[in-house]
């Protein structure tokens, strides 16, 4: 059931929307955690569940390049917890 709301949210840059949005999944995350849901099955339904809403917002071209883009920067150990060595 929606909760209603009694102000109109404020508008978010671009930055502040994304920040905003990352705390949203990081707590969702460790809700699932700690409900026993195991990390790896809760990280790929949280990307599956993105790239449903890219490919919606973007067609699957447009989800695909962020996708493209997405494996590039893991690869380059951006998303690692643990320094680079």
């Amino acid at each position: 059931m929606p909760i209603a709301m009694e102000h109109p949210p404020k508008e978010l840059s671009a930055q502040e929307a994304r920040s905003a949005a990352l705390g949203y999944v990081t707590e969702a995350f460790a809700l699932a955690l700690l409900d026993g849901i195991d990390g790896d099955a809760f990280a790929e339904a949280a990307l599956c569940t993105a790239m449903c809403e890219l490919v919606a917002a973007h067609g699957e071209d447009g989800a695909a390049e962020v996708a493209a883009r997405l494996a590039d920067r893991a690869a380059a150990g951006e998303f690692s917890v643990a320094r680079r060595q």
